[in-house]
């Protein structure tokens, strides 16, 4: 199969904006490097105009997002919104916030086209490295979409 196959997932990570709780994200981060990923860490207290462009830029695969501040439902539907617009709603958006986002605010991010946003509960089902895993592999889904398979055509790497 084509080079695309082997290349690694590169997933961008951040904080969000008025968020300087960088703890998770850090962690999260080098976890995801440790399996393989690529990882285009953006810190704490980051806007979605930054995240998206950087991804936009970066051909990320995914954006990792914890969010502790509140305002997360405007800041995750803004992202998804952004990218849309963009003409890469084809990336992953995957977020969390312990405690502070509620099951019924995870639920309407589902609906509005969000990837994933972990729960505590997903947390304590899934481990710290399940979650990774899952991030990884949704973005490897993507990956090995169609659309990627066309832009490594068009590069000439097929």
């Amino acid at each position: 199969m084509p080079e695309i196959q082997s290349q690694r997932v590169r997933i961008v990570t951040a904080a969000s904006l008025f968020d300087g709780h960088d703890a998770a994200i850090n962690i999260m981060r080098r976890i995801m490097q440790s399996k393989g990923a690529e990882i285009i860490h953006l810190g704490h207290n980051r806007s979605v105009h930054e995240i998206v462009e950087c991804a936009i830029e970066e051909d990320a695969h995914g954006i990792a997002i914890t969010s502790y501040q509140g305002g997360h439902i405007e800041f995750f539907k803004y992202m998804k919104d952004l990218l849309d617009q963009s003409g890469c709603g084809h990336i992953k958006i995957f977020g969390g916030g312990g405690g502070t986002i509620l099951p019924s605010e995870i639920e309407e991010l589902h609906n509005y086209g969000i990837t994933r946003i972990y729960s505590p509960d997903d947390g304590r089902a899934m481990g710290l490295e399940g979650m990774i895993e899952d991030v990884i592999n949704n973005c490897r889904v993507n990956k090995e979409s169609e659309y990627w398979k066309a832009a490594a055509t068009w590069n000439g790497k097929m």
